[in-house]
């Protein structure tokens, strides 16, 4: 008997579709960190590879995993001197041009932030300011890996804590724009009992200059004319601090 017999249809005998599953392997460049990260978690990954999930897509014939790893080896596999690049530096490196500049830079201002959150979180503020170190601490995640000077001050009560602090200058010869009465007036504004100040070495040279030392003695002298008490000045590099107080060179 046919099945037209039956009054049925004839139909085509069914077909099993094969759905082809890719093997890590046998992905693209592209997706094998995001395969990794899913699997083993996000801290296997290579900085190179974490940089290629932000960035996402390379160029024809360079993926992106080549040209994150590039990136990487054109600042030394650094990110502290990766986070120094301009945007005009990043766009050196083959296939990198605004759009994935502005990306590495948003990632580096957004892990700069972190770690000032965790400063400024309430507990921190209202630590009072003991030691040379906790100057540094403070401090060392806004300006150490800065690619040129600024000078910071910290206003205090009398109890060490943080009234007020503010940028004096930035990118500049700091002792030619050194500006003393603008420090002490924003010191008598907050009803400030003391202060401290401190700079950064683009250089990473701990050593204080001639200069630092001149500005430190002025400050000094003119805190003390005030009866404003001066408990530091600290220079900072992404390798550690210097600290005229802890020296015995403060005044």
């Amino acid at each position: 008997m046919r099945r037209e017999d039956f009054g049925l249809e004839a139909h085509e005998p069914e077909q099993t579709i094969s759905i082809p599953v890719l093997t890590v392997k046998e992905m693209s460049k592209e997706e094998r960190p995001r395969e990794r990260a899913i699997k083993h978690g996000i801290e296997s990954l290579t900085t190179a590879e974490l940089l290629a999930i932000i960035l996402r897509t390379g160029q024809q014939g360079f993926p992106v995993t080549d040209l994150c790893r590039q990136l990487m080896n054109d600042n030394d596999n650094s990110l502290l001197r990766l986070a120094r690049r301009t945007r005009g530096e990043l766009t050196l490196t083959k296939g990198i041009g605004d759009a994935k500049a502005l990306q590495v830079e948003a990632m580096m201002e957004i892990t700069r932030r972190y770690h000032l959150e965790l400063i400024d979180s309430t507990t921190r503020i209202l630590d009072p300011i003991k030691t040379s170190d906790s100057i540094f601490q403070r401090m060392r995640y806004r300006i150490s890996n800065l690619d040129h000077e600024e000078v910071w001050i910290l206003l205090l009560n009398r109890r060490n804590q943080v009234i007020k602090e503010f940028r004096l200058t930035s990118g500049s010869s700091t002792a030619s724009v050194f500006d003393t009465k603008m420090i002490l007036k924003r010191a008598l504004l907050e009803n400030a009992e003391g202060l401290a100040m401190c700079h950064n070495h683009p250089s990473g040279n701990l050593r204080p200059s001639p200069q630092d030392d001149n500005i430190t003695r002025k400050l000094f002298a003119a805190c003390t004319s005030l009866d404003l008490r001066m408990l530091d000045h600290v220079i900072i590099t992404v390798n550690g601090f210097y600290s005229y107080s802890d020296e015995g060179r403060l005044g």
